[in-house]
Formats: C-alpha cells, structure tokens, sequence
C-alpha cells in the first residue's frame, strides 16, 4: 500500500527510463534533443560511433518513451517525449524532501547546539568545592 499522496509510476516504465539514462551517450542524445528535432544523421555528430550504434541507443530511448519519432517527408526526425523524464524527477523529487526534511532538523539541533555552547556558563557559588 502506498502512502496518500503518492501517485504510482508503472515500476517497468520507471525502470526503462533509468536504465536508458543510465548511459552517458543516450543522455547526451536526450540533451541534443532538448534543443529540437534531429534526425539519425544529426544525432550521430558529435559522436565517435557509427550510426548504426547511434540507431540502438535510440530504440533503447523509443522504448523508454524518452523520444518519438516524426515524419517529415523523407526525414525521420527524432523528438524529445518529456513525459517519463517529468515522471522519473516527480518519484527523485519525494526522496530530495526526505532529504531536505531530515537536514532542517539535523540544522535545528546543530543550532541548539550552538546555542547552548554560546550560553555563559554560571560561575561557581563561594564554598562550592567543585
């Protein structure tokens, strides 16, 4: 049961995404694409890899449902699906506030801490043999 709140991203979709991002050439393909359409030619560039490699890492994106792909007459182009990305950074974003909660109060007690080292310490009652 998952707790109120909490909207459920399909575990199998969740994963492709993170695997298709876990490699630095299809994130690099992704961040071309965030800069508009590219056809395989295009995308291939910047790449020291044949097309061909370049085609794979795209059909590892397409079934992510990371990219799409249009038709533009004899092109083919490449486009960037937003839609998982959002879903991947909505399920990264509930564990940054977990994260966040637990150092305000990790900053709340350092602040005590510091609070209770800046007091004056009383100073000592005559005849207190301490």
């Amino acid at each position: 049961m998952q707790p109120s709140g909490y909207r459920q991203t399909s575990p199998g979709r969740l994963d492709a995404t993170f695997a298709a991002l876990a490699d630095p050439t299809r994130r690099a393909i992704l961040a071309r694409l965030a800069a508009g359409d590219a056809s395989v030619a295009e995308l291939s560039q910047p790449f020291d890899i044949s097309q061909a490699a370049v085609s794979k890492h795209l059909k590892v994106l397409e079934r992510a449902g990371l990219i799409s792909r249009g038709i533009d007459a004899q092109r083919r182009p490449r486009r960037l699906e937003a839609k998982p990305l959002a879903e991947a950074n909505e399920w990264l974003e509930r564990y940054r506030r977990y994260w966040e909660d637990n150092y305000e109060r990790l900053d709340a007690v350092l602040g005590e801490l510091k609070t209770m080292q800046r007091r004056p310490k009383p100073s000592p009652r005559k005849g207190d043999t301490r």
